[in-house]
């Protein structure tokens, strides 16, 4: 009778790591993922205000510039860069310690960030989210309410010249619809847990 191969795929988290332009909603994707899986999300520090209904340690960790500047001297951030005038970083130790613990961790952050953490942590799994056409990428910044004429144009500008480094990135996931893109990141993950050489310490093991 031939053995069953059974797989342990939890011995160490994987960290996902997704970008994309604004509006593209890859925040309303972090959240509806989330809620479906035993995910860890990392919350990144910023110098920027709050936005209407954001709140302190669950969407940022609210610092001045000078606080910044000062963790960035301790190595404290695993990333940070500054986007728009304002800094945005991740905490480093709190992201590997769960990694260590066997849990999925994502960081959604910037595409300057993932790039320096793609140079510094390649065995990361890096995902852009794209929306389905740049009118509805407009609509959705338009609908925010957050935005003046100036501060839109300088936003869709930027979107087209960040769509650019999608090519840079693992996997490319149209959010059409948040379901249907859940769904796709919810089986690149599984993918990367079967990947060989992820598991060939285990394969080795057994036979």
């Amino acid at each position: 009778m031939q053995k069953r191969l059974k797989i342990n795929m939890s011995v160490k988290g994987q960290l996902l790591v997704i970008s994309g332009p604004s509006g593209a909603g890859k925040g309303t994707v972090c959240k509806a993922l989330l809620q479906q899986n035993d995910i860890w999300i990392s919350v990144s520090a910023t110098t920027r205000s709050p936005r209407v209904g954001e709140v302190e340690g669950i969407n940022y960790f609210f610092v001045n510039r000078d606080e910044f500047l000062k963790r960035i001297d301790k190595d404290d951030f695993l990333e940070y860069a500054e986007v728009y005038g304002n800094f945005y970083g991740t905490p480093k130790s709190k992201v590997f310690e769960v990694l260590e613990q066997g849990r999925d961790v994502i960081l959604e952050i910037d595409i300057q960030g993932a790039l320096k953490i793609k140079s510094a942590y390649p065995e990361g799994i890096f995902i852009f989210i794209l929306p389905p056409s740049m009118e509805e990428l407009k609509s959705r910044i338009t609908n925010r309410g957050s935005e003046t004429p100036e501060s839109l144009k300088t936003r869709l500008e930027a979107a087209y010249d960040e769509i650019s480094f999608a090519s840079k990135y693992d996997y490319a996931v149209v959010n059409d619809e948040v379901e249907d893109a859940v769904k796709k990141i919810e089986s690149i993950i599984t993918a990367e847990k079967c990947r060989v050489f992820k598991i060939k310490d285990e394969l080795l093991g057994r036979y």
